[in-house]
């Protein structure tokens, strides 16, 4: 590890941490009701190690193989470790057990395969339902329209929870147009929560990341995937 880079990395987590303080105020929040998850796709275990050491308690990886090849490397005494990126049904059983939560769930048979592997180990799986606030074909997630349907088939579901939902919005050109899918999806998470289904919580909303954290944070997310911001560009081999 090269100091040049953890003094980047000290220095990086010290300003996401105050910026995320900032935001929570002035959305009438406290720090301590954001969690700040590090996206660690292609960063060595060795600089996510120490984020942990600085503080940080939320790690998530976006590939399977990758979160396998660097498992026994993490320092899961002090973080909980999330599964943030597309899962295919026939990699559950390879992380399930692993992971503190799944973020990515969007669709029954996914959630399915978590809930029969989770049976099997004899453990219950939080999850977070992924849906597509801006309708893009090239990305996963239920449509908001299907939503609530969907929640209603998993909370019949034994060994699976849904804690939340989760979003990434369409690349956006202005602050402006960002903010309006994160208002979206503030209004979706709400009007769930209203509903009152039965095994399903409303607890974490998670949305934003490194170019718009702050953004989402001011329109309701209580949890932010931020990797570049931390770790730099992802220039890193494993």
């Amino acid at each position: 590890m090269t100091e040049r880079l953890l003094s980047d990395i000290e220095y990086n987590y010290k300003t996401i941490c105050e910026n995320i303080a900032a935001a929570a105020e002035s959305s009438g929040r406290k720090k301590e009701d954001i969690t700040f998850l590090a996206a660690t796709k292609t960063v060595e275990a060795e600089y996510i190690n120490y984020a942990i050491s600085l503080g940080l308690d939320h790690i998530g990886e976006n590939r399977v193989q990758e979160l396998l090849s660097k498992y026994e490397a993490y320092n899961l005494e002090r973080t909980k470790l999330h599964m943030i990126g597309h899962l295919q049904s026939n990699k559950v059983r390879q992380i399930v057990g692993k992971v503190d939560m799944i973020e990515s769930v969007d669709s029954i048979k996914l959630a399915k395969e978590i809930s029969a592997q989770s049976l099997k180990r004899e453990i219950t799986t939080d999850v977070l339902v992924e849906v597509n606030i801006g309708g893009e074909e090239s990305k996963s997630g239920i449509s908001p329209e299907m939503l609530e349907d969907l929640l209603c088939e998993i909370a019949e579901l034994p060994s699976i929870k849904v804690q939340g939902l989760m979003t990434i919005p369409p690349i956006c050109e202005n602050k402006q147009k960002i903010c309006g899918y994160f208002e979206n999806m503030r209004k979706l998470f709400i009007d769930i929560s209203a509903k009152k289904i039965d095994n399903i919580s409303m607890n974490v909303l998670s949305m934003g990341m490194s170019d718009d954290y702050v953004e989402a944070i001011r329109e309701g997310a209580t949890m932010v995937r931020i990797g570049s911001a931390l770790f730099g560009a992802r220039n890193y081999n494993i």
